[in-house]
């Protein structure tokens, strides 16, 4: 049964998605499926690769900007605004990939620092382009996806479910591949990896790229389901947000996205109807995850399933 979780893990997944917009608000079901598809890049980079990055807000913030722009100013297609949110991420993270995936350790931490605060002002300094602290706004709300209407709530939450899934189902196959393998072998080990002929930097900037991908694709997303791009999506707090959702989730399991990114949103979202100060206990809970469960709240999954499957062998 434990060799087996990660298919288990899918069917869970897909059936929550199933599920999700029926118990509860659909917009909210959204917000947790766009979040948990920019906390994907996170389980890439740190989970598979063990890269630390507080960067991808930073592509998140321009794939939701690019995507904005296309649909409001050339009225291209969601389907073009996404693709094109992907690519732009994609092309910065390549950019700054070059320049700092040969750092290690606390120097690439500050690195993806520094280059988020630069997106962030960037974005204030071109406010003719992105409205600075008011955000970009006058989107269109109604869009077609082959031929299909996209106007309803529900619809949106299916174009960003599929989107979600099909990103999911990429990072599984890849962390289960063996490029995965060579990808886990650098996180144990770069030194190692090098001496056994790995082209290390090719593969942290692969990595890297990809997550950018991910980041903007979450940023269009999220540009197309608001109508509108708010400043905090450029923000520093939105690279946090997508960490602490992977670490809360499990950073070793794309599961663990979806798991961090409904704990949450539903968690701060139950929190700030009750106290001013919600992040506050967002802290401890995180502190409470990282000391008694480091594999974050998949890892119950994971343990139960291999419980589940001694006792069968044992049977």
């Amino acid at each position: 049964m434990a060799g087996r979780f990660p298919n288990v893990a899918t069917l869970l997944v897909v059936a929550a998605l199933v599920v999700m917009p029926f118990v509860m608000h659909t917009t909210l079901a959204t917000q947790i499926v766009i979040f948990a598809t920019g906390t994907l890049s996170v389980t890439l980079l740190l989970g598979a690769v063990g890269l630390l990055s507080f960067g991808q807000g930073l592509f998140l913030g321009l794939g939701a900007y690019t995507c904005a722009i296309l649909l409001r100013d050339h009225q291209a297609g969601p389907l073009t605004g996404l693709v094109v949110a992907m690519l732009a991420g994609a092309a910065l993270a390549l950019a700054l990939g070059a320049l700092i995936v040969r750092r290690r350790g606390v120097y690439f931490v500050m690195l993806t620092l520094a280059f988020a605060q630069m997106g962030y002002f960037a974005m204030l300094a071109f406010k003719g382009v992105t409205g600075g602290e008011n955000g970009l706004t006058g989107l269109p709300r109604t869009f077609r996806v082959l031929g299909l209407p996209i106007e309803s709530p529900l619809s949106f939450y299916v174009l960003t479910t599929v989107a979600f899934l099909i990103v999911f189902l990429l990072v599984q196959r890849l962390t289960a591949s063996p490029l995965g393998s060579v990808l886990a072998a650098i996180r144990e080990n770069e030194g190692r990896s090098e001496a056994l002929g790995y082209p290390v930097v090719r593969y942290k900037l692969a990595a890297f790229t990809a997550a950018g991908a991910i980041a903007g694709l979450a940023g269009g997303l999220h540009a197309v389901f608001l109508g509108f791009v708010p400043p905090s999506d450029i923000e520093l707090e939105m690279s946090q947000r997508l960490l602490i959702m992977a670490i809360i989730g499990g950073v070793g399991s794309p599961a663990g996205a979806f798991a961090g990114s409904v704990f949450y949103t539903l968690v701060s979202e139950a929190l700030s109807e009750i106290w001013a100060r919600w992040l506050a206990l967002i802290a401890l809970l995180l502190i409470a995850i990282v000391l008694f469960l480091p594999g974050g709240l998949w890892s119950i999954g994971r343990l139960v399933a291999g419980r589940w499957g001694g006792r069968a062998g044992h049977g």
